[in-house]
């Protein structure tokens, strides 16, 4: 049975609850409502379903108002339903007050979905029940619907939309992969972006928290206090023969077994049990992986990666400079820099999406060479013909996939398809 949240929210759920965002989040809230006996009613712009205007006179027929990740704070809606005296709580956190299990957030500019996914493995396999949610694409209000009375432990992948505004979510602990330049499409620059993942840090437990090697170096943490506990190195180490064969035998994968590590012992749990689970764990799709080979050439699909940091990992693993597929939708950020940084690294770099024509003048000034592509398919075709015995054609795109595709599964799928049809 789903427990009741604390004052004032009763009162406020005996009233009809605004849920702004019709996409996943949104009907997870509408779920969860259903779920206590309340109701919801969904606001949202372009959806079909759901009423697309929410004006001053709407506001004041809520108390509550629930809005999914995608409402930046600033949102005028939101504004709208604060001025009415609404009370504004996000996806992730209206949830969190209704589940009693223990929380472990992951959050990170890479490699935070791998890690949420594998430590609710390794659990499972240790006989504590848990599961992955949050932003892997299982809203915590759905989770705390399907899960409660089933999981012990919500591993719940935090994106820095969702801690921005926390308010109410106290996680047991808070595992902070790495941080780069992102997101600043949303965030008015990097300042921003570190203080939405920190107030993370700030609602967890002090020796609960453990950051990697690039939070605890980054400029941004000047003035905030961290133990030296939470300071982990997980940036160059040693092979460890332990995981060989595994996911992450490897960088940029072993970063995050640094970290779930650290929470491991930190948890009083058997060091022996997250190597087995490590061995057993497979990646999700999508996460730089071959996907074929045809004519001595490897295509690999690393879709996911949708930001200059996870880009420049996956470059930095092949031996020489590989055929680039890259760009999409833009999400601010220094392009010139990053094409400076992976230079070296590419050896033709076919450009698709929004950002092809500026990527491609950067290449330019790099002196990388480099075509704009219409279409993924131009792009494939395109680096195959160029391609040699030996060579790697490597989808990493470093940006959103929204301007040409439903979502960077989308993206992987047809770059997949593609691949198999040559």
């Amino acid at each position: 049975m789903i427990p009741a949240p604390p004052a004032p929210f009763p009162a406020l759920l005996a009233r009809p609850v605004a849920v702004l965002g019709a996409g996943v989040s949104g009907q997870g809230v509408l779920a969860l409502l259903g779920a206590v006996g309340s109701q919801g009613v969904l606001y949202d712009e372009r959806a079909e379903n759901a009423k697309r205007h929410f004006s001053a006179a709407t506001a004041a027929g809520h108390g509550l108002v629930v809005f999914s990740p995608g409402f930046a704070p600033d949102h005028p809606w939101l504004a709208v339903a604060r001025a009415a005296g609404c009370t504004c709580v996000g996806e992730l956190d209206f949830a969190s007050l209704f589940w009693r299990g223990d929380v472990v957030a992951i959050t990170g500019t890479n490699g935070k979905t791998t890690l949420t996914e594998y430590l609710a493995h390794a659990l499972t396999a240790v006989g504590r029940p848990a599961g992955a949610t949050g932003n892997v694409g299982y809203p915590f209000s759905r989770f705390v619907v399907e899960q409660t009375g089933r999981a012990d432990v919500a591993v719940c992948e935090v994106s820095s939309f969702q801690a921005e505004t926390l308010q109410y979510l106290r996680p047991s602990a808070t595992l902070w992969t790495n941080f780069a330049e992102d997101h600043l499409e949303r965030h008015p620059g990097m300042a921003a972006y570190f203080s939405a993942k920190w107030r993370l840090v700030e609602r967890t437990p002090p020796r609960a928290v453990m950051v990697g090697t690039s939070v605890h170096n980054s400029p941004y943490i000047s003035g905030r206090i961290l133990s030296d506990s939470a300071r982990l190195m997980t940036e160059g180490r040693p092979a460890d023969v332990r995981l060989s064969g595994s996911p992450f035998a490897s960088y940029p994968q072993r970063e995050n077994f640094v970290l779930a590590a650290a929470w491991w012992q930190h948890a009083g749990l058997p060091e022996s049990a997250l190597y087995a689970a490590a061995q057993s764990f497979q990646l999700g799709q999508h996460r730089l992986s071959p996907v074929g080979e045809k004519r001595g050439v490897t295509f690999w699909n690393d879709s996911k990666a949708t930001n200059f940091h996870a880009v420049e990992a996956a470059l930095a693993t092949f031996a020489g400079p590989v055929l680039w597929i890259g760009g999409g939708k833009a999400k601010g950020g220094d392009l010139a820099g990053f094409v400076r940084r992976i230079a070296r690294h590419i050896r033709h770099a076919f450009l698709l999406g929004e950002t092809s024509s500026a990527l491609t003048g950067y290449c330019r000034e790099a002196q990388v060479p480099a075509s704009a592509c219409a279409s993924l398919a131009d792009a494939v075709h395109g680096a195959f013909v160029m391609a040699s015995t030996g060579d790697h054609i490597v989808l990493s795109p470093g940006f959103a996939s929204f301007d040409m595709f439903r979502g960077y599964d989308d993206r992987g799928r047809q770059f997949q398809h593609l691949v198999e049809n040559l």
